[in-house]
């Protein structure tokens, strides 16, 4: 059980989502902010929560609340964020950190000045399977890496009358599912590698130039992409490549990726996440299935049930929250946070400003 206090603001499905984490952590919730008082109301009551809070500014008001989590639209990420931070809250926001790096970069430089701990929430790096394989990469199992590929697809907006505020640029930002899904596996990818992208080519696309708004009842012309291949380079000049998509028929969530090396390789699937598979050119290849006991100790810390029996998706939100109330629980602000930072989160918006200007350009671009 921990000694803080959490206040969430927004209750969608990221909000919903936070609070089971939270509970299940241990970690006591304060209650709901939302667009309205009157919806705040409505939620706390659905959610057992004790405290509607009639605005944004008094859930940050509240000397009770020790950290915030933001889970609204992307738009309105910036500011609620600001003011947390200014309050000395933690802050605990959905990705992206804001709309585009000049306001992600003020926000790291407010976090530093505020001495608290400022996280983004990348949770998807948080499958077990993900940190064995980083320590197979990093322990040299692979030798030097050649190249990597990978793709983050799903298909709830593939009808042209499939609707959502990301589609809207003025709510989710110039881009869409590279920002939406494309972070988390850019995020997941630098993790497992420990190299940045430094370089990128990209190709959008928008399969729908417009699209039914239900709630209007009206046609909406779209300027976000609904799908993107992307070239890359990192800081060694590791190459890779991914593809996303929003469009892609019959997938709902699905994450891949495929790292090659010198010794051996790796892939991982988000469709059977408790496996890793594990390949070689001189010996049979190996399908390493999920078990505490036989996985690195940063894998196995992030694995909390015993092997066979399986973890998905709501596990890596408890397991990125962990790090995060653990770090500040630990309470040395200066120590190397173990979770993904506003830091990360900037970096993100550096990685999506330059694979949107690539699209223009037809070119490659530098990151930053």
């Amino acid at each position: 059980m921990y000694r803080f206090s959490a206040g969430i603001v927004g209750s969608g499905f990221m909000g919903t989502t936070h609070l089971e984490a939270l509970r299940r952590l241990g970690v006591r919730v304060a209650g709901i902010a939302c667009s309205t008082a009157e919806k705040a109301e409505t939620e706390a009551a659905a959610l057992g929560l004790p405290k509607a809070y009639e605005s944004v500014d008094s859930l940050i008001a509240d000397n009770s609340v020790d950290t915030v989590h933001i889970c609204v639209p992307n738009h309105l990420h910036f500011d609620m964020v600001k003011k947390a931070l200014e309050a000395g809250k933690h802050v605990m926001c959905e990705k992206p950190l804001a709309l585009n790096s000049a306001e992600t970069e003020t926000l790291v430089s407010i976090a530093r000045q505020s001495g608290v701990a400022a996280a983004v929430c990348y949770n998807l790096r948080y499958y077990p399977m993900n940190f064995q394989a980083r320590a197979l990469a990093s322990g040299g199992a692979l030798g030097r890496l050649f190249h990597i590929n990978g793709c983050y697809i799903q298909d709830w907006l593939q009808h042209q009358n499939d609707f959502n505020w990301r589609v809207d640029s003025a709510k989710g930002g110039p881009l869409r599912v590279v920002a939406d899904i494309g972070t988390h596996w850019m995020d997941m990818v630098q993790l497992i590698t420990g190299r940045k992208i430094q370089e990128v080519f990209a190709d959008l696309g928008t399969v729908h130039p417009t699209r039914r708004n239900p709630q209007t009842d009206s046609d909406v012309t779209v300027d976000t992409e609904d799908c993107a291949n992307i070239l890359f380079r990192m800081d060694d000049g590791l190459m890779g490549s991914f593809f996303v998509s929003q469009v892609a028929s019959g997938r709902k969530n699905t994450i891949r990726y495929e790292i090659s090396g010198e010794d051996g390789a790796v892939a991982w699937n988000s469709e059977t996440p408790d496996e890793l598979w594990v390949g070689h050119r001189d010996k049979p290849n190996q399908n390493l299935v999920k078990d505490p006991a036989l996985l690195s100790p940063a894998a196995a810390r992030h694995a909390s049930y015993p092997g066979g029996h399986a973890e998905g998706y709501p596990d890596t939100f408890k397991h990125c929250f962990r790090d995060f109330y653990d770090y500040i629980n630990a309470g040395d602000m200066s120590a190397l946070p173990p979770f993904p930072t506003f830091s990360d989160g900037h970096r993100e918006l550096q990685l999506c400003e330059s694979i949107l200007s690539s699209h223009q350009k037809r070119s490659w671009v530098e990151v930053g």
